[in-house]
């Protein structure tokens, strides 16, 4: 088996359990990546420690609670990130080995390594599966791979994958699990929300580029359906801190929407790969509550394309063509 390539997988991650507990122990690594969060850590820390490893493990665990798989025992992203995983090893076929692996949490980057490296792989690449690139997530996932190497002897010949948010075969995967899903309800939304994971406007202010490729999906998604400015519209999600996050925010968003006569809404979250806390308790579950409550009457949330086989039909394209192109 020496030689041979092997492909990571790489998604943002999950605790181990939707307890406090185990809460704490993920926010404490994801919250410590100086991706995520650029302030000063002799600002940040205390704060961290102080404040919101205190307060907020508790109520993510309440939250996270709502979704988790009671009968696998794992978070719903960890789930389908093996189902991904899975779908995509058996479309490359056996000259390829696969492994999953989460920046944050297990099974860890550092994990999916190993694996790789007893399979014989010397040739690794890696797909960190997120559409749109971002400090916070792609280039973390850099940092994670280069973090879980720095101690060894033996390094891998090591292939990245930057993004893919303007991919026709993105784009039209997009647009044809949106079409399914609207077959699927007996009513026609007024208004269609992209729902991207927002960003503190500082970091795009200092160039990362992640807001604009979010809006090129998005248009390249409008053209794509014929639809309008009017009947698609981008959105940002899961703010946090008092810092200004891009805009607009969704949440905002849908609670003015009834006052404007937009009462039926479909909410769609093309930056995730994968379905999660964020789209299904934050939109699946508050977003629409909130909706209802501000005098909305209808809304969906639209499923991430998670292991729909035209999903794994292109991610194991893309591999094929952008990381293991002249491995095989």
């Amino acid at each position: 088996m020496s030689g041979k390539p092997g492909l990571l997988l790489v998604n943002l991650g999950s605790p181990d359990a939707p307890t406090t507990k185990a809460v704490r122990k993920y926010l404490f690594q994801f919250l410590h990546d100086k991706r995520v969060i650029d302030t000063s850590r002799w600002i940040w820390c205390p704060i961290l420690h102080g404040i919101i490893l205190r307060t907020r493990p508790a109520r993510s665990a309440r939250a996270y609670a709502t979704v988790w798989d009671k009968d696998g025992g794992e978070a719903p992203l960890i789930r389908i990130a093996r189902a991904q995983t899975a779908g995509i090893a058996a479309r490359l076929g056996p000259g390829v080995h696969v492994e999953t692996a989460m920046r944050y949490g297990n099974p860890s980057i550092g994990a999916g390594l190993d694996a790789l490296k007893a399979k014989g792989c010397t040739k690794i690449a890696v797909l960190p599966m997120y559409p749109q690139f971002a400090g916070a997530t792609t280039a973390s996932t850099y940092d994670g791979v280069a973090k879980a190497l720095m101690k060894r002897m033996d390094v891998p010949e090591l292939r990245f994958l930057r993004d893919y948010h303007e991919d026709p075969r993105y784009i039209k995967a997009l647009g044809d699990s949106l079409t399914a899903h609207l077959a699927t309800l007996d009513w026609t939304p007024d208004l269609v929300m992209t729902s991207y994971h927002g960003l503190p406007q500082s970091y795009v202010d200092k160039g990362d580029p992640y807001q604009g490729e979010c809006i090129q999906t998005t248009n390249l998604l409008r053209s794509h359906l014929g639809m309008t400015e009017d009947t698609l519209k981008a959105t940002f999600q899961s703010r946090f801190g008092p810092k200004a996050w891009l805009q607009p925010y969704t949440d905002k968003t849908l609670e003015a929407l009834p006052s404007q006569g937009i009462k039926k809404v479909a909410v769609m979250m093309p930056g995730f790969s994968v379905d999660c806390l964020e789209t299904l308790e934050e939109i699946k579950i508050e977003a629409c509550e909130s909706f209802i409550e501000h005098g909305g009457e209808e809304f969906t949330a639209v499923p991430c394309l998670n292991d729909d086989e035209a999903h794994l039909d292109f991610l194991s394209a893309l591999a094929k063509e952008r990381l293991l192109d002249g491995w095989l």
